[in-house]
């Protein structure tokens, strides 16, 4: 046995042997079950279609942009089915598109898709063979970007500026007839619910066509900083201390004076117009001497907020007799000295508001119109001060109010308020000015 085994027959069948054990296993077709032991059993041949692969563009992206190239394509590799899926599963394999050349010319073009780092024993087709791109040159410019916003969530009497926006312009990069077509660069915030004060937020820079078309270009900075600033009209009055009630037989009101003198609105501008004073009512029916009293301030019809919700009323007051007991001391005097003593008359002073005068107006020419744009409707409230005595005795009827219009040409005018009344009254008045509005009037047919 020694001697068979260092024979070279024996090393000659030992290495028969382990070749046709390499053969077999190199042929082993895996899920079959069967093996190809003969040396002339080629493996069995398949297909194998992969769906969606990547298809790579080459070009230079400094200076160039390619559209119209497919993003993925199916691909069919023919060949050993063990091959074919070891090229599936790995998918070492690339789709390209070549368009590097320095020298390639602009415009649109049919280009073959290729196929790269494929087994070299497999067969391989792109679907489809060819597409059609346009190569252009990448141009960049700088726009001017235009911030907007929701108008209708703006709460009602508030008014907002326009919107800032931070930075006010942004380079957008693109090809030339892409870049040609921007007709608006919007950056529009973001608003939730109703808006009443100011806000800022970041928004996002879009490139639209005249048809507001979103365009597909790159946009440096692709987010910029909007502040939109939100007010509310406001307009400063003053506070009218109005007496109510009747005051006590033994008390007389010398003055009212209310701290602090002005009030300041806010809303509408349309509701301020037609607001020239803020009423504090006092009742004095209660008060026996001079007190300071702080009362509340009743928001005006159309107005959303005040500066203040409460003013101090000074009330200055003065001890009288009262009426029956003069008549009594008078009575009981002797009749010979009732000429000696005559009661003293009410010399302090007190307020008094006549409301809704008509103001009139004078110096009109004969083809024009007046109407008032404020006081709304030409009426206005009036401040009388004066004695008691003095006061009883004005009726509206004593009071003139005017405006000259006398010169005044066809548009709006700002015309001085001319007040006339009864010697020995003071008067005062929300505003110095009327303002006015002249026309032409309408031609008679």
């Amino acid at each position: 046995m020694d001697k068979f085994m260092n024979s070279s027959w024996f090393t000659k069948i030992v290495a028969l042997a382990l070749t046709v054990l390499l053969f077999t296993s190199v042929n082993f077709t895996p899920g079959t079950g069967k093996k190809s032991l003969g040396f002339n059993t080629p493996g069995e041949i398949g297909t194998e279609t992969i769906k969606n692969v990547p298809v790579e563009v080459y070009y230079d992206r400094d200076n160039l942009v390619v559209t119209g190239a497919p993003k993925s394509v199916d691909v069919t590799l023919k060949g050993v089915k063990s091959l074919l899926i070891s090229a599936k599963n790995q998918r070492e394999f690339k789709v390209y598109i070549d368009l590097s050349d320095p020298e390639i010319a602009m415009g649109e073009k049919k280009v073959p898709l290729k196929i790269r780092d494929i087994n070299e024993k497999l067969t391989a087709s792109v679907n489809p063979e060819y597409t059609t791109v346009k190569i252009q040159e990448k141009v960049t410019k700088e726009f001017s970007v235009d911030p907007e916003y929701n108008r209708s969530l703006i709460e009602d009497g508030y008014t907002a500026d326009k919107p800032a926006v931070s930075p006010q312009t942004v380079k957008i990069t693109g090809a030339k007839d892409i870049i040609d077509q921007i007709a608006y660069v919007k950056a529009t915030m973001a608003l939730s619910g109703r808006v009443n004060e100011t806000v800022h937020r970041q928004a996002t820079v879009r490139a639209l066509d005249r048809d507001l078309n979103k365009l597909n270009v790159s946009i440096e900075p692709s987010v910029v900083d909007v502040s939109l600033n939100v007010n509310i009209p406001s307009k400063t009055v003053k506070l009218v201390p109005v007496q109510t009630g009747t005051p006590k037989d033994t008390v007389s009101i010398k003055s009212m004076t209310v701290f602090p003198k002005n009030v300041t609105l806010y809303g509408k501008q349309s509701v301020l117009d037609s607001i020239h004073g803020v009423s504090v009512p006092v009742d004095v029916s209660n008060i026996d001497n001079s007190k300071e009293v702080e009362l509340p301030i009743t928001v005006p019809d159309g107005v959303k907020k005040m500066s203040l919700g409460t003013a101090t009323v000074k009330i200055q007051t003065e001890k009288v007799e009262p009426a029956d007991k003069n008549t009594a001391d008078t009575e009981k005097k002797p009749p010979e000295k009732q000429d000696e003593q005559t009661k003293s008359p009410d010399t302090s002073t007190q307020t008094k508001v006549i409301k809704n005068l008509d103001i009139v107006s004078s110096g009109l020419a004969d083809d024009q119109d007046l109407t008032f744009i404020s006081p709304k409707g030409g009426n206005i409230d009036l401040t009388l001060s004066g004695t008691a005595d003095d006061l009883q005795k004005v009726e509206p009827d004593d009071i003139q109010v005017t405006v000259d219009a006398t010169g005044l040409e066809e548009g709006e005018h700002d015309a001085a308020i001319q007040v006339k009344v009864p010697a020995n009254i003071k008067w005062e008045l929300p505003v110095k000015t009327a303002k006015v509005s002249i026309t032409k009037k309408d031609k008679e047919t």
